[in-house]
């Protein structure tokens, strides 16, 4: 166990964690010159394609130092905020961690919450300097940001070059070094920890785990603690760039168990494995349960694929364990699942992911957040969905999730960011220098005014300088009410939003502007309305597509015009009572992106 090192590397969204990690592997010969390629670790296309990580990826390195071999387990992270359960799940499996800053950019919001979840963990922390070897870079001064962050002396920091290659072989000697080899008893029963899983379609359910105590080998007859269901260990092994089966997992150590488990449910992450005939007394406390902060309907485009719909979104939470859903149903959308997601990125991942690994079609709901109804009698409701809202006569108060915001820009934007919080009903609650042209605002806000597209504003206005992290606070009394959208009078639920009084009229506005855009014409007249309860607030009207009734009237009196028209109108009327108004699907989609 001496010679194990169990480390992953936190940093802001691209500081070059994914490039560290390229370096780090070919400089310890785990990858050969033909398996070279940018973003090893990051197999998915959407990884690729979007340049950021999505899932942890866990990988075992043999690294020659000093004549001895040593073990290096890396579990690399995402940088993105809505991935930071991934961050947390990677964190409660190692002891140390490579903390990662661009040399160009400096210490982030990303940066700072990555930290501390790595320092609640009592990790021990390697500061790492990154792209050194950029022309704009900054070492001295992003130097003395990480020295005021992390306490430690400036030549404590490793400065590196992920790009050129440059500082890897200081950085492999400093994680040899400085971080603590695994504590755990060989002889003791059996204690892993799960800290993913992913599905494969011919080798079922693969859990990847971390062995605290104890050994398992192949064939074992183990046990998971949280489910109860019992397996036979098929196969375990190793995580290189492929699996390697071995014999025997020991404590400390990283790795795969395949028992052919084909139920999605069977197998939790944060659960902990152990032997059935010598059981450990309790199972390790894992990392706590996931809190969704952004709800929406998912629903198929085709309704006979519900069923499918499912199965995909089961495969999809095994190797996504911060998705969470329950089945719900819609007038116009039919049958379909309501949706926690982290945040915003993390639901159009999702979208694409289940559109390419699955390919399922799906339709997406406004999203919306959990608020807190207090009704009349005293009872309190939780409400994910704005049809589940009780009825205004019934309503005592309403509450809505608070969060607290970090945001670090630099100092020529602080008076725009400022504007956009206050527009958001913002709190400015703290505002710290951290250097003379960098300024970090704390500040309290409502969780709805953040769920579409504060973080693009801000990215715009800052012009991609201010970065942005947030927890959740509080709830607080809200004045919110149901903005209801009617289509000829009918209530289009998927379309329906929980709003801040204040903000209600200019939003329902522009749905009905943009809806009379991307509705077809039909042969009748339709109104779009929008509406609180039984006060229209808004209304756009579609006119209807026409004959020329009239064409064949040349000359002779106006009547006979009148006539025709007349009874063109009387039709059209009849037509409107019976008529169906088809919602595309790009009403949908525009809704969501309101701007």
């Amino acid at each position: 166990m001496k010679n194990i090192r169990n480390f992953c590397i936190i940093a802001h969204i691209d500081h070059g964690k994914s490039t560290l990690a390229d370096r780090l592997l070919e400089f310890t010969g785990t990858i050969s010159e033909r398996q070279k390629q940018n973003q090893i670790l990051d197999n998915m296309d959407l990884e690729r394609e979007r340049g950021i990580t999505i899932k942890s990826h866990a990988i075992r390195m043999v690294y020659n130092f000093e004549g001895t071999e040593y073990y290096l387990n890396l579990i690399d992270t995402p940088g993105h905020v809505d991935f930071s359960y991934e961050v947390s799940r990677a964190i409660a499996a190692c002891e140390g961690a490579l903390l990662v800053v661009d040399a160009t950019q400096g210490v982030q919001a990303q940066t700072i919450s990555n930290l501390y979840l790595a320092m609640e963990h009592n990790l021990h922390i390697i500061p790492v300097l990154n792209k050194i070897d950029m022309d704009n870079a900054m070492p001295d001064e992003v130097g003395d940001q990480i020295v005021d962050l992390l306490g430690c002396k400036q030549d404590e920091i490793i400065l590196a070059s992920a790009k050129t290659g440059y500082g890897v072989d200081k950085i492999l000697e400093s994680i040899v070094k400085k971080i603590n080899p695994p504590q755990g008893d060989i002889n003791a029963p059996l204690q892993a920890l799960i800290f993913d899983s992913v599905f494969n379609p011919f080798r079922g359910i693969i859990a990847y785990f971390r062995v605290f105590n104890g050994q398992i080998k192949t064939n074992d007859y183990v046990k998971f603690v949280a489910t109860g269901k019992e397996y036979n260990a098929d196969e375990i092994g190793f995580l290189g760039l492929n699996m390697e089966p071995v014999e025997t997992v020991s404590a400390g150590e990283v790795g795969y168990i395949i028992s052919g488990i084909k139920q999605a449910k069977e197998v939790k992450v944060g659960d902990t494995i152990t032997h059935v005939d010598n059981p450990c007394e309790k199972g390790i406390a894992g990392f706590e349960d996931v809190k969704p902060m952004v709800f929406a309907g998912v629903y198929p485009v085709d309704a006979d694929d519900y069923e499918e719909l499912r199965s995909s979104m089961e495969k999809l939470q095994l190797n996504d364990a911060s998705l969470t859903w329950e089945p719900e149903s819609s007038i116009a959308l039919g049958f379909g699942f309501r949706c926690g997601f982290l945040g915003l990125l993390h639901m159009e991942i999702t979208q694409e992911r289940l559109d390419r690994e699955f390919d399922m079609d799906v339709i997406t709901t406004v999203p919306n957040v959990m608020y807190r109804v207090f009704d009349t009698k005293g009872n309190i409701i939780e409400v994910h969905n704005p049809s589940g809202m009780p009825a205004p006569n019934y309503i005592d108060h309403v509450e809505e999730p608070y969060i607290m915001a970090q945001i670090i820009t630099k100092t020529e934007y602080i008076g725009n960011v400022m504007k956009l919080v206050i527009e958001k009903r913002g709190i400015l609650k703290n505002q710290v220098y951290l250097s003379s042209d960098r300024v970090e605002l704390t500040c309290e806000m409502p969780l709805s005014e953040i769920v579409f597209d504060f973080y693009d504003k801000l990215k715009s206005i800052s012009r991609g300088y201010a970065s942005f992290d947030y927890y959740q606070s509080s709830f607080q009394k809200a004045d919110l009410v149901r903005l209801d959208i009617l289509l000829n009078g009918e209530m289009v639920d998927a379309l329906s939003t929980l709003i801040h009084k204040g903000n209600a009229y200019e939003f329902g506005r522009k749905i009905c502007v943009k809806l009379k855009e991307l509705i077809p014409r039909q042969q009748f007249e339709i109104a779009i309305q929008a509406a609180i309860g039984s006060k229209i607030i808004a209304r756009e009207t579609i006119k209807p597509v026409r004959k020329d009734v009239t064409a064949k009237c040349y000359g002779g009196d106006i009547t006979r015009k009148r006539k025709l028209l007349e009874k063109q109108k009387k039709g059209k009327k009849r037509m409107r009572q019976i008529g169906n108004v088809e919602v595309p699907q790009s009403a949908f989609m525009a809704v969501l992106k309101r701007d």
